[in-house]
């Protein structure tokens, strides 16, 4: 008798492991990788759809800040590419051969921050579920957040990662839903429903501050977004627009 009680515990304790080391790696697969067709569903109304926010091919159309007491920063425009990119679905043949690049110029080391910020926020259409971007960090330990405004003109801030890596890297950030339509970030209204939902504002990176020395290099690429656009393309033709 005792060694079937045995038996069955161990059978108990065997099954309730393997359950939570499952759970364990399927959050860490949602935290790497985020799923947007998950990603605030309410419904299965979606129609989601990976769209371009903006390709850093302009010049003049992104600015970089830091405090004049921390550094010296510039930002410009370079030939080049990421080779792991792939262009969107139907878009091959737009011009898409530049990236963003920033220099830092550190006075001292400390706590510094700068930014990277659009001449303009830049709508997205639809309910923007994930923000994704190409990124060169250079190996350095800094962290870097993407500036968002949402529907009714609020800033929020999204912690993309690290940038301790080499090279070229893919990163992105969960949009983070609603809890009731009445706070967080608000994507629609039923009150107006021609607005954008979502805008970005910029980039924010914070120095570590035992690597803020010397000079630093940034480069940014193809800035995208998947989107929920089922509102947008459901909605009738002869539909009044209520902007007036």
């Amino acid at each position: 008798m005792k060694k079937i009680l045995a038996l069955a515990v161990s059978l108990t304790l065997s099954v309730a492991l393997f359950a939570q080391e499952n759970d364990r790696q399927n959050d860490n697969k949602s935290l790497a990788a985020p799923d947007p067709t998950v990603i605030g569903k309410d419904s299965a109304a979606q129609a989601l759809r990976e769209v371009s926010v903006d390709r850093f091919e302009l010049e003049g159309s992104w600015n970089a800040h830091i405090s004049p007491d921390n550094g010296v920063i510039s930002c410009r425009i370079f030939e080049g590419s990421p080779l792991a990119k792939e262009p969107l679905k139907g878009e091959e043949d737009i011009e898409d051969s530049k990236v963003l690049g920033v220099k830092v110029e550190f006075f001292h080391r400390g706590l510094d921050s700068f930014f990277v910020k659009s001449a303009r926020p830049i709508p997205i259409e639809g309910i923007t579920k994930t923000l994704k971007l190409w990124v060169a960090g250079r190996n350095m330990d800094h962290q870097m957040y993407v500036l968002v405004q949402d529907y009714n003109g609020n800033n929020f801030e999204l912690y993309l990662g690290s940038l301790g890596f080499s090279g070229w890297k893919e990163m992105s950030v969960a949009i983070p839903p609603t809890p009731d339509g009445e706070h967080g970030i608000i994507q629609s209204s039923a009150y107006n429903g021609v607005k954008p939902g979502l805008r970005v504002v910029g980039f924010r990176i914070d120095c570590n501050p035992m690597l803020a020395r010397g000079t630093y290099y940034l480069y940014l690429d193809d800035l995208r977004a998947v989107t929920d656009l089922y509102a947008l393309e459901n909605r009738d033709e002869d539909d009044m627009n209520d902007d007036w």
